[in-house]
């Protein structure tokens, strides 16, 4: 058996975009529609709970919002809302790039350089994830990936697997050739039912769900000189994670 892949989620995984990217330009999306909404760090934390952009203001708007008065119909009201908000977090990328989270970047390099190819499985917007990747890599950082599926590219997002299944035929992969690193119980219930070995490496606003099912959950994927703090499983005596390490993870009888 042999790596021959590794998937990413994007938001919480790849960089700390919740609740200082997203959040913000929801925030700043509400506050141009003339709308008195603003989600807070901790009530966007619970929002968190509804997997894609467009779903969680449609929850918020049905429970929160109830009596909310629109010249459009809902979904279409929600469709420019969220574009709107698209593209003030494309403007807070541009303006203030947001910092990978440690050792993302060395471990991509790595799987390139070795010939492991790597993917993106998120359940934000496409214009979204390039954006992101462009301004925390480079320009040309899009044809690094083998495929990018995004949220608005399949039916149901995670915690179904369809996204999982979707990059999986795409790459012409077993889900025992492939390792996944997400941030979410959403997302790792997500790609342990399309049969891919998670690992976790959780952020403030994850950092209490139940990652049992995790093949490995750290505090983040570490570097030589910022060691990760193993919260479950076997990290094999490692101190930051590499492509030993998911070689590893993916040839034991770890779950």
């Amino acid at each position: 058996m042999t790596l021959k892949a590794l998937i990413f989620d994007v938001d919480g995984t790849l960089a700390e975009t919740e609740r200082d990217g997203h959040r913000v330009a929801f925030n700043l999306a509400f506050a141009e529609a003339g709308l008195d909404w603003q989600w807070d760090i901790d009530e966007y934390g619970d929002l968190l709970e509804i997997a894609g952009g467009k779903e969680r203001i449609k929850h918020y708007i049905t429970h929160f919002q109830p009596d909310f008065e629109r010249n459009l119909a809902l979904d279409e009201f929600i469709l420019q809302l969220h574009q709107l908000k698209t593209q003030y977090y494309r403007q807070l990328l541009t303006n203030n790039s947001l910092a990978l989270r440690p050792g993302i970047k060395r471990l991509i390099n790595q799987a390139r350089q070795e010939g492991v190819k790597i993917a993106i499985a998120s359940t934000a917007a496409v214009p979204n994830v390039k954006a992101l990747i462009q301004t925390a890599f480079e320009e040309e950082a899009l044809s690094w990936f083998a495929e990018i599926v995004a949220g608005d590219m399949v039916n149901k997002k995670k915690p179904n697997p369809e996204i999982y299944l979707n990059v999986l035929e795409r790459m012409a992969f077993k889900p025992n050739e492939c390792l996944v690193i997400e941030d979410s119980y959403q997302g790792l219930k997500a790609a342990v039912a399309a049969g891919l070995k998670t690992v976790v490496t959780v952020n403030e606003y994850t950092k209490h769900q139940d990652f049992q099912e995790a093949t490995l959950v750290l505090s983040h994927l570490g570097e030589e000189n910022l060691p990760f703090d193993v919260i479950q499983g076997n990290s094999n005596n490692k101190t930051y994670f590499d492509l030993e390490l998911a070689c590893f993870l993916i040839t034991s009888n770890l779950p």
